[in-house]
């Protein structure tokens, strides 16, 4: 007689920092593997193509790793071995990339920036919501479809979906529906809207990166856009067009924690009207995204350092002006590398095959929700961007 034994669940630092028990870890190499492969590929190519070219950063090596990525999954195919690894890429090591962009920030930029964000990022997520559910109910598909479809174009992506799907009582179908609407759009967006901001905007950094932060679906999306239009236009001032997108984007995480509980109380009351049974809860503390708390962190952290060095000290009572200097400059670099890796992630998570199968009526939704929320966007940037003063 043999009996079951419950696997073990891993422990608070493990799921921090791998999302799985430390004896699993090994599975997560192959994959991982794969993804820096892609991007050190990515590097060479963009240079060589920028060398014969004659212009310094004109192809973006973060565009390239995505397109690269994206070419293997969809032709030669990937083994399930590399899949654990990947997954790692899209959600850890994006997480730890944007914790480290916090160090291009000292915390007064990250404020204004958030405070004048907040009512462009409410306006963007109001349209999504309206745009999306009265576009499902129109062509005759499910208020939570909808519902699903919002969130993930307004807030956080395919994040906010899995954390609203129970409270909306959502089926398997619907979650696949959307979390694909966000994968389609947000790739479109990513590699298309630092060209169009640039263009809207007239190369402004602070217009531009509010309007990528704002419009673009997910976390992943909205840093490798910024990265992508830095390097397109070679932007060395901080805080960068994907500094901004990034504050901008955290914003608009945050707006988790009011909007899928709002949105799941409104479903559940209309549900019981009809005398149906309401969708389980979504508890707030699993919508609080933790990686904003590190990115702060890394901001203050920036901003002690360097109040120390203009004022003729030592950076932590350590490091002079030069080395801190350095400091600052290497964990930036990482940074870039470390997103890097997750955009390759992202492109060898895209299955074009997967995707063709699930019929048009919701992507129409999620292509209506998406120019709506990019239209406002940019509207809501022209007003308040210009009142930031970095």
């Amino acid at each position: 007689m043999t009996t079951e034994t419950t696997p073990r669940q891993p422990s608070f630092l493990e799921r921090l920092l791998f999302g799985t028990t430390l004896d699993k870890v090994p599975t997560l190499i192959p994959g991982v593997l794969l993804a820096v492969a892609v991007v050190v590929a990515s590097v060479t190519l963009a240079d060589l193509i920028n060398s014969a070219l004659g212009f310094d950063g004109l192809v973006s090596f973060i565009l390239i790793a995505i397109l690269l990525g994206m070419l293997i999954r969809n032709t030669v195919g990937l083994a399930d071995r590399f899949t654990p690894g990947i997954q790692y890429s899209l959600k850890k090591l994006l997480r730890f990339g944007i914790i480290l962009l916090g160090i291009r920030l000292s915390i007064l930029d990250v404020l204004e920036i958030g405070i004048y964000g907040i009512p462009i990022v409410v306006g963007a997520v109001l349209t999504g919501l309206i745009v999306a559910i009265g576009a499902a109910r129109k062509l005759g598909l499910s208020d939570r479809l909808g519902a699903l479809i919002a969130i993930g174009t307004g807030i956080c992506g395919a994040t906010a979906i899995v954390a609203a799907a129970p409270g909306l009582k959502a089926k398997e179908e619907e979650v696949a529906y959307a979390v694909a609407n966000i994968t389609i759009f947000g790739i479109a967006a990513m590699v298309l809207y630092p060209f169009l901001g640039n263009l809207i905007f007239s190369g402004d950094i602070i217009n531009t990166g509010l309007f990528l932060g704002t419009s673009i679906h997910e976390t992943a999306q909205v840093a490798g856009a910024g990265l992508i239009y830095d390097q397109s236009f070679n932007i060395t001032a901080t805080p960068s067009v994907a500094d901004i997108a990034v504050v901008g984007k955290l914003v608009r995480n945050v707006m988790m924690v009011l909007v899928i509980p709002g949105v799941t109380y409104l479903y559940a009351k209309n549900v019981r009207k009809q005398g149906e049974a309401a969708g389980e809860g979504t508890r707030v503390l699993d919508m609080i995204p933790v990686f904003i708390v590190g990115f702060l962190a890394m901001a203050i952290v920036r901003s002690i350092g360097d109040a120390a060095v203009d004022g003729g000290g030592l950076a932590f009572g350590l490091w002079g002006e030069e080395t801190w200097g350095d400091i600052t400059h290497g964990i930036r670099t990482w940074a870039e590398y470390t997103l890097g890796t997750a955009m390759a992630a992202v492109g060898l998570g895209t299955s074009i095959k997967q995707l063709r199968g699930l019929g048009y009526k919701p992507f129409v939704v999620g292509m209506a929700a998406a120019i709506s929320v990019g239209v406002v966007s940019i509207g809501l940037v022209s007003i308040f961007g210009p009142l930031i003063s970095l």
